[in-house]
């Protein structure tokens, strides 16, 4: 491991000397922390976001020197926070490098996304831990990094370098030592609900294995994966969410196209309400162009509101018992992606919105209500997936360890929705082999009736999602 920090370390140093050599007189002032300088070129004209060669500007340039004075002068008089440099590092990642703890916090703390990805899927959790920066790791995990994603991400680059997989698995070892201890429940369990949960843990599905199939990065195309299988308010688990979110973002940036820079995972308490107002309302809309594609995906619990009938998902901070002002709705949702200027937006709800079980709660004694998505005004460029109608519930499809729903919606991904055998799986063609497979599964192992919806118009059915 000391060789490897020593190498990082002279690999950090000529890259420094090589940026350095194409920085302007504000980058110079900016990384000397030379505040009267910064001030004096601003005053005669200079671009406070202007980039070098290597994209970076100004901020980056501070970051990367623990500069907080500075940061914070050029965060104050308009410095961009959420910039990226060529590689697709923010400021925060090029501070987290060098292990500035004082910059690292000022920046989050000036809106600076902390769960931001790099071209190549690395955040600024991955390069504090790979630095073996333990009190960067510490600060980073309190203010919301997203440690499963860094774990995830670090085991695929074990995989595919394997001549550095002990490296690897030290950095890996590193984050699960310092990971929050969270509270021993299953010691309050009957033996039998704990023994159940294990299986649930050990559970894999043929789903699970990726299509043989390297799709072609789409650059202009953009998701937001939500799972959440546990709640703040003790409401009933939503069994396997957090596990279809996770294989949901491996088919997406795996077979799909979809850049893992573009692909924002929400787990659990990383998607709160406001979170989802965060992603939803604010980063779809500044990284949206009007050719663009934008895949939705949720799993867990959805609610009615009995005032009003109208249907929310459940944020990991929702509270049924006041759903409009905790919940966020699908209206909204659909008002909100229509605004988009992408040419096709696809949902796919692995939700129910009666309150009568499964994935849906309710309000202590209220009612359960009939839910139609046909009664939402959906603009025509997105194509709803649902994963019921009317009253029905959800179910989990617990011998595959995922939502009954999201495994045939996945399975057909996988080539099983590919009814015409022309190599592409659209959007009309996957509903109807999701369709049957549901409905059957759910009658015959569940006794449940559970009928998926479709909802898009004519030109998005035939759309393609993937392609073997």
């Amino acid at each position: 491991m000391k060789k490897l920090f020593l190498a990082v370390f002279f690999f950090s140093a000529f890259v420094f000397f090589s940026i350095n050599a194409h920085a302007g007189p504000l980058h110079d002032a900016a990384w000397a922390g030379n505040i009267k300088k910064i001030i004096e070129l601003l005053d005669k004209g200079a671009d406070i976001n202007a980039k070098d060669n290597n994209g970076w500007t100004a901020l980056i340039w501070a970051a990367r020197e623990g500069k907080t004075d500075a940061i914070n002068f050029l965060i104050n008089n308009g410095a961009d926070v959420y910039v990226k440099d060529n590689m697709g590092w923010t400021a925060l990642m090029r501070a987290v490098t060098n292990g500035h703890t004082s910059a690292i916090e000022l920046l989050i703390s000036k809106g600076v996304d902390v769960n931001a990805r790099a071209n190549d899927g690395w955040t600024a959790l991955t390069e504090a831990a790979w630095y073996g920066h333990i009190s960067v790791i510490n600060i980073l995990i309190s203010k919301g990094a997203d440690m499963d994603y860094a774990i995830i991400r670090l085991e695929s680059q074990a995989i595919k370098d394997p001549e550095r997989a002990s490296s690897y698995k030290q950095v890996i070892a590193l984050l699960e030592k310092l990971r929050p201890k969270k509270e021993m429940v299953s010691q309050q369990l009957p033996a039998q609900v704990v023994a159940k949960q294990d299986l649930y843990l050990a559970t894999k599905s043929d789903i699970d294995e990726l299509p043989a199939i390297k799709a072609k990065p789409n650059r202009n195309s953009y998701a937001i994966v939500i799972g959440i299988e546990q709640y703040r308010q003790k409401l009933p688990k939503a069994d396997f969410a957090v596990n279809d979110a996770k294989i949901m973002t491996e088919y997406l940036t795996k077979a799909m196209g979809y850049p893992e820079e573009n692909v924002v995972t929400l787990i659990n308490d990383r998607a709160l309400k406001s979170d989802m107002e965060k992603y939803f309302e604010k980063w779809l809309w500044n990284n949206v162009e009007k050719d663009s594609s934008v895949f939705i995906y949720y799993s867990g619990h959805g609610a009615p509101n009995p005032k009003t009938g109208d249907a929310y998902l459940v944020p990991y901070d929702g509270d049924p018992s006041f759903i409009a002002e905790t919940g966020y709705s699908l209206k909204r949702l659909y008002e909100n992606l229509g605004k988009l200027q992408a040419k096709e937006i696809v949902v796919a709800l692995d939700s129910c919105f009666s309150g009568a079980g499964g994935r849906s709660v309710l309000a202590k004694g209220a009612r359960p209500l009939v839910m139609t998505m046909e009664n939402l005004q959906i603009p025509q460029k997105i194509a709803v997936l649902s994963a019921t109608s009317g009253d029905q519930i959800s179910s989990t499809y617990e011998e595959k360890g995922h939502g009954l729903f999201t495994y045939f919606m996945l399975k057909g991904l996988k080539g099983e929705g590919d009814t015409n055998g022309d190599g592409k799986v659209e959007i009309g063609e996957l509903f109807e082999y999701i369709k049957p497979h549901v409905e059957r599964i759910a009658r015959r192992v569940y006794n449940n009736e559970q009928l998926p919806q479709l909802i898009a118009p004519a030109e998005i059915i035939r759309q393609k999602l993937i392609e073997r």
